[in-house]
């Protein structure tokens, strides 16, 4: 097992005990503890990071790095990898909560406009007996599922409970406009759930285009996050095209924005690499446990959510 010393230590309880952080918070603290910074020395950055992430390995957890999809910003954190039932016991919420947390999810990332978020009417009107799977449940003498009595009688004071302590375990959040969307912990740990998920990619980066613009040809698919789309029209001279389809894209690239760091969206040298834009398989399992909560506040329904559509997901 690689032996960290009292840096490395020191950089794994700030993100344990404070959650996600954001860029420069991050690397204020990694400067505080070495001296560095990553500009500088982004090789010891990035060596750093390698050597946090293989002696966490062994206890199944990883340093990793997102972009924020509502604000563009670098935030890193702490996620589990394991998938095992004594990973789940770690949730501080209820069966209900975990299955309002699905359907929350479940309905922004189905959005064909790309808008990443739902209103919070919208939000406490959702209906949790949509959660329960045919056939994973018993079945009442009429032949339908079996609805536990904790979605029936979740309500909607329960429900605006719910919201409050999602939003302040930064699972979801309230944009500028007073809508819901995901928090950042969602984007570090549905990674996996994403692509095995089939929701549409970025055409730039490859990532999850829950908050993104979209092509403006009826019937091209293609969406781009807004962070993308400055840097991808800021590196081409004139040419604002959509990558797709090639029709015109209606986009301004100011001078503030044509000012671009080069930096990766996902620093972290341990994440794994980005794969092909080929719709991948649907797999009803997630495949590599990216899901799992982070050791301050546990995701709600732990590693075991599993693949919904809008009449299903299946509760464990």
């Amino acid at each position: 097992m690689t032996e960290l010393n009292w840096r490395h230590q020191t950089v794994i309880q700030a993100l344990l005990s404070r959650g996600p952080l954001k860029e420069d918070q991050f690397h204020r603290i990694f400067t505080g503890l070495t001296g560095k910074t990553p500009g500088s020395d982004r090789q010891r950055f990035d060596d750093f990071l390698l050597k946090i992430n293989k002696a966490l390995s062994y206890v199944q957890f990883e340093l990793r790095g997102c972009r924020f999809q509502y604000d563009g910003q670098v935030y890193y954190g702490v996620v589990n990898n394991v998938s095992d039932e004594e990973s789940k016991l770690g949730t501080k919420y209820s069966v209900a909560q975990i299955a309002f947390y699905k359907a929350i999810i479940e309905a922004i990332v189905q959005d064909g406009a790309a808008q990443g978020t739902i209103s919070n009417i919208d939000a406490l009107n959702l209906r949790l007996e949509n959660q329960v799977l045919m056939g994973t449940t018993s079945q009442s003498h009429g032949g339908l599922p079996h609805v536990p009595p904790a979605l029936k009688n979740f309500s909607i004071s329960m429900k605006e409970k719910t919201l409050d302590e999602l939003v302040q375990d930064q699972w979801l959040s309230v944009t500028p406009d007073n809508y819901i969307g995901l928090g950042v912990r969602s984007f570090l740990d549905l990674r996996s759930w994403f692509r095995s998920n089939d929701v549409p990619a970025c055409e730039v980066c490859n990532e999850a285009g829950v908050k993104a613009a979209l092509c403006q040809k009826e019937g091209c698919t293609a969406r781009i996050h807004e962070y993308c789309l400055k840097k991808l029209f800021s590196e081409r001279k004139g040419e604002r095209v959509c990558p797709s389809c090639g029709t015109q894209w209606q986009y301004t690239v100011t001078k503030a924005e044509a000012v671009e760091d080069d930096e990766p969206n996902y620093p972290t040298q341990s994440q794994p690499p980005v794969g092909s834009k080929k719709k991948r398989p649907r797999r009803n399992e997630i495949g590599d446990g990216d899901i799992s909560g982070s050791s301050q506040a546990s995701l709600p329904g732990g590693p075991n959510l599993r693949r919904s559509t809008r009449s299903s997901i299946r509760l464990q």
